[in-house]
């Protein structure tokens, strides 16, 4: 991972094409993505139907369906919805066949809640902070934003966000950031030269380190799900 170019990944790519150990157990029927080394991964779960229990994840999890059910304690998420798994909390669970999700983990152990909690996409937003001006290319845009979740070190924070459209040039990311696009679309260019654009119900990650510009032409709207570690 030393010399990779670190960029955007589409996990829907990855969640179609990587193999996954037929376990039958949340915990373990997992593939993980590439990623450099580090408290915070991203694994696909596969599990064709089935139920358990787990005593426990060593780390908070947000988790988005991609195919299938899962039901996780007394949550349950179909295909495009997400949750957040506290470390540590017991729960039970139960798959319908051929589900699979998407698991980005943050290894911490006290968790800043005590059961699972809902991504809630129809949450009120408020005003967030926008690009930094220097970065702009145009008009400053509106942005709002909820938080569903941040871990209790302050590091790992899910929620929901929204923006009118911009152009900002390139950034060093300082952060790993998992988006699921609700609305609209947006183009991705990486320090390489190679563009990506991704629109409505794509799941995709931005790595820690990447160096990426951001073109949105419409409305955006996406659940996002961000580990910044303290130190960049």
């Amino acid at each position: 991972m030393a010399n990779k170019v670190r960029s955007f990944i589409d996990l829907r790519a990855f969640a179609d094409t990587a193999e996954v150990p037929a376990t039958g157990d949340y915990a373990t029927a997992r593939a993980a993505l590439p990623l450099a080394d580090g408290p915070c991964g991203v694994d696909l779960v596969a599990l064709d139907g089935g139920a358990g229990s787990v005593a426990g994840l060593p780390g908070d999890e947000f988790v988005i369906v991609v195919a299938g059910s899962l039901r996780i304690g007394a949550t349950t998420l179909v295909a495009g919805h997400s949750a957040v798994v506290p470390s540590g909390v017991a729960f039970d669970w139960e798959a319908a066949p051929a589900t699979r999700a998407l698991a980005m983990r943050y290894a911490i152990e006290t968790p800043a809640a005590d059961a699972v909690v809902p991504i809630d996409e129809d949450a009120a937003l408020t005003p967030s902070n926008p690009p930094l001006a220097e970065l702009l290319v145009g008009p400053t845009p509106s942005c709002r934003n909820h938080t569903d979740y941040l871990s209790s070190d302050g590091v790992f924070i899910c929620g929901t966000w929204d923006s009118t459209p911009y152009h900002r040039i390139a950034m060093r990311y300082r952060h790993h950031e998992l988006m699921h696009l609700l609305d609209g679309s947006v183009t991705f260019v990486d320090e390489a030269g190679v563009s990506g654009t991704f629109a409505t119900g794509d799941i995709f990650l931005v790595e820690h380190g990447a160096e990426c510009s951001w073109e949105s032409r419409e409305h955006v709207k996406k659940v996002y799900a961000i580990w910044r570690p303290a130190v960049a």
